[in-house]
């Protein structure tokens, strides 16, 4: 997996996390490139949450931000943390743009949370299938568990270019865990 780090950062990750009370359940796969589909995402506690766990795990871990934000001084420190700037209105769109990262990079994990908002949402958005499916990666699907207090590695899942059934099969293998506000979780059906 994609590394960035010292022992600084990760002891300052584990102590925090064993502060927190939190668990991480679960393997990382071997694998050079993912796309890494994060849920349920009902808070912004989730990213108090995961920022630690990244830090002690030493993991580079890419996101998606639109190309406006990265100026200066911004830009260095956006794209040293893993930040990769997306223009939304390039022909091809994001996800060629994505998978075209992924081919410049020996290794890279970009994560996404396929809900796209805190805000209960009627439904996910697909740009992470179609990201990983361009890209020709596999997903790692990794969910926050609030009830339990871990963060677990559910599976990795390979697309087969069916949206609609892709999109049913993550959200089935996601629907057990449950975010720190369920009322704000999708309705899977």
């Amino acid at each position: 997996m994609p590394r960035t780090g010292n022992w600084f950062t990760k002891g300052v990750g584990l102590l925090i996390v064993k502060m927190l009370g939190w668990r991480f359940d679960g393997e990382f796969p071997h694998e050079k490139k993912l796309m890494v589909a994060l849920a349920p995402h009902t808070s912004n506690w989730d990213f108090i949450v995961a920022m630690p766990f990244i830090m002690a795990l030493k993991l580079k871990a890419s996101w998606l931000m639109k190309k406006e934000a990265f100026f200066f001084p911004f830009k260095g420190i956006f794209m040293s943390l893993g930040g990769i700037p997306t223009d939304r209105s390039a022909a091809g769109g994001m996800a060629k743009q994505v998978a075209s990262q992924f081919k410049q990079n020996d290794k890279m994990w970009v994560a996404i949370t396929p809900e796209g908002t805190r805000k209960k949402a009627t439904k996910w958005k697909n740009g992470f299938l179609r990201i990983a499916h361009a890209a020709q990666v596999p997903i790692l699907l990794i969910a926050w568990d609030f009830p339990t207090k871990r963060i677990c590695i559910d599976s990795v899942f390979h697309t087969t270019g069916n949206l609609e059934a892709d999109m049913q099969e993550v959200q089935k293998r996601f629907s057990k865990y449950r975010g720190r506000n369920p009322e704000n979780q999708t309705d899977i059906a």
